[in-house]
């Protein structure tokens, strides 16, 4: 594909009020991100972050609201703090929205955790509850062969929230990664999907305020959070990640 790209955000889910009030929506963080990445990679003739058109669509509050096909080159569904397996009215769509981009070869997509999840399931794989708990703030996962061509790197560190995985590797996709708690952790198939089950843009004041807010829910007890909050600040990959989806839509 070339540039310009029409990304459309799907936005399953909307951050705490003091993320909201310093970043933003999903779809406000997602489109900085990515425009900082095509920046990063310094080549304005290939990519800049004036090439990418983004739009913000809420499918929670808003069901119906959904991009036309033709109008968008690539679908990234945001993560949630809802269960990708649950059947409520609004995920029964998504998953049906993400069945259709799969159905057609042209429309791209992008999957971060909730969204790595829904895409699993809209390809028949199972997701759910983890036996082994949560992964909580900046952690590395191992890269397979593919994986490291795909990131550009020999490890990735990633912003984790989730105790809900994908199971497996559905069938055509290429594992990009897993780590000892998620065997899942990122997947591709080239000119469909990427997908990472991280969060590459979290930063560490997002990851702070959902790691109190969670503390203070008794969602997390002292040990983990203790455990998780000494990392929120650690050194992560999201812009390399963001710059990996970049060079997926750039793909021939």
């Amino acid at each position: 594909m070339k540039p310009p790209f029409r990304i459309a955000v799907l936005e399953a889910d909307t951050p705490l009020p003091d993320v909201v009030e310093q970043f933003g929506r999903y779809g406000d963080i997602f489109e900085r991100l990515l425009k900082t990445a095509a920046d990063a990679m310094g080549q304005p003739d290939v990519i800049s972050a004036r090439d990418l058109q983004v739009s913000k669509w809420d499918v929670v509050d808003n069901e119906d609201s959904y991009p036309d096909l033709d109008d968008v080159d690539a679908v990234l569904i945001s993560g949630s703090k809802h269960n990708s397996f649950d059947d409520k009215p609004w995920i029964l769509k998504l998953v049906d929205f993400t069945e259709r981009v799969l159905a057609q070869d042209r429309v791209r997509l992008i999957g971060v955790c909730f969204g790595h999840q829904i895409i699993g399931r809209a390809m028949g794989v199972k997701v759910g509850r983890s036996d082994k708990g949560w992964e909580l703030a900046v952690l590395p996962f191992a890269l397979t062969d593919k994986g490291k061509e795909i990131f550009q790197k020999e490890t990735v560190n990633i912003h984790q929230m989730h105790r809900d995985i994908v199971f497996e590797y559905p069938p055509g996709v290429e594992p990009l990664g897993q780590s000892p708690v998620c065997s899942t952790q990122a997947m591709y198939a080239k000119g469909r999907l990427i997908t990472v089950q991280g969060h590459p843009e979290f930063n560490d004041r997002i990851m702070e305020v959902i790691l109190n807010a969670r503390h203070e829910q008794g969602v997390f007890d002292d040990a983990l959070y203790n455990d998780a909050i000494k990392r929120a600040a650690s050194s992560h990959d999201g812009v390399a990640i963001a710059q990996a989806f970049l060079r997926f839509l750039l793909e021939d």
